[in-house]
């Protein structure tokens, strides 16, 4: 391996270390409530590398565990993940030039922590696809590795023994922090939070949080497109 390629796996992997820090504990208690539902290690090892979308899979188990139907968990998983939609759209403009089969690759790994940490990186400028790509996989290998243990482990373990709502939420809270890039970012985060809160006393189930998102993301456009300059001097 030459220097260049190990300087490019140190950086990408020092960029996502705190992503695996954050999927360790989540990918183990995930492990622990899939085991509890009746899979098995190598079903939560299959689950977490073919959908690889933590709250996602939380979701689908809890679903499972209710004995709700493969129908209703198939589209729930797909409303829940289209928010990848928007963050793909996002880091596109850098991905331009990659070739389709490393598009493939790169877009496989992109979670709402990943996508954090690649296009905070890529609008500084000192960034590439090859680091983003390692940030992607470093933190698969630890959300998969982490969830497969959990399942070992987890007839030992009581299935809320990890804190897990106040730690995916914490991390959400950390996540939300780093896009503040200017005022009309908060602007937009505060309105979706409003629109959460209002949604959530008229709509039922957790129909709400889509909806808030969507007309939080649409004011975001309209925002963007008001104040395009403003935007571009990080105002």
């Amino acid at each position: 391996m030459n220097l260049r390629k190990a300087k490019v796996i140190w950086e990408g992997t020092k960029a996502g270390w705190p992503i695996c820090a954050g999927y360790f504990p989540a990918g183990l208690a995930f492990g622990v409530a899939a085991q509890k539902v009746g899979l098995s290690p190598v079903e939560i090892g299959l689950m977490s590398l073919l959908v690889f979308a933590g709250s996602t899979q939380f979701v689908a188990v809890s679903m499972l565990g209710s004995g709700t139907g493969i129908g209703p968990i198939v589209l729930t998983t797909f409303t829940i993940n289209l928010r990848h939609v928007l963050m793909s759209s996002a880091l596109a403009p850098y991905l331009s030039k990659l070739r389709r089969s490393w598009i493939f690759l790169f877009a496989y790994g992109v979670t709402d922590e990943s996508f954090a940490v690649n296009a905070s990186r890529f609008r500084s400028g000192d960034w590439d696809w090859r680091k983003a790509i390692i940030v992607n996989h470093v933190s698969n290998l630890s959300w998969v590795g982490s969830s497969i243990l959990g399942g070992y482990v987890g007839e030992f373990v009581p299935s809320n023994a990890f804190g897990i709502d106040y730690a995916l939420k914490a991390m959400l809270i950390c996540l939300v922090a780093m896009q503040m890039r200017n005022r009309y970012f908060f602007i937009v985060f505060v309105i979706s939070g409003v629109l959460a809160i209002i949604f959530c006393l008229v709509l039922p189930g957790n129909g709400y949080i889509i909806v808030a998102s969507m007309t939080g993301a649409t004011l975001g456009l309209v925002l963007r497109r008001d104040w395009k300059e403003d935007f571009r001097s990080g105002k």
